[in-house]
């Protein structure tokens, strides 16, 4: 039997051309990415050699500058909804969320097929933007006050 290694396949690319898409960088997120590349700065001099320096043009990085795993991010988000005694959800639900409160919000399914890097806007629509009771109540409402003033 062969020497069996763990080899992480690595790429800066994204799944299709509608993935690749650039977002405004807020000034909380801002101040979140500068503190913690001074935070990998001060911990690469702490680790010295032992830091690694093959992924130094990364933020999203562990206390000897290794990539973090894939699985950290949806491992992690099980811990703090199980912490804060809230429901179990796949970390992807959040697109889902996302794609509801902006529609709920008044964006359009256009702007909101951008934001998620859908390449149809019948995904958007079909699969992550879900309605709560009181859009179809709204709906009703809209319908019945188009109803009166034909009257």
């Amino acid at each position: 039997m062969k020497d069996c290694k763990l080899r992480r396949n690595t790429k800066d690319s994204a799944k299709n051309t509608s993935s690749l898409r650039t977002f405004p960088l807020v000034e909380p997120i801002e101040k979140i990415l500068k503190r913690k590349k001074q935070e990998n700065q001060i911990q690469r001099k702490l680790c010295g050699k032992n830091y690694s320096t093959e992924y130094l043009d990364y933020v999203n990085v562990d206390e000897f500058g290794q990539l973090i795993k894939p699985g950290y991010i949806s491992k992690t988000f099980k811990k703090v909804l199980a912490k804060n005694n809230l429901r179990h959800i796949r970390y992807h639900d959040l697109r889902h969320s996302c794609a509801t409160l902006l529609y709920d919000d008044g964006r359009d399914l256009k702007e909101i097929q951008v934001w998620l890097g859908h390449s149809t806007i019948t995904t958007t629509a079909n699969i992550y933007t879900h309605f709560d009771y009181s859009r179809k109540t709204n709906s009703a409402n809209s319908m019945l006050e188009a109803f009166n003033n034909l009257r």
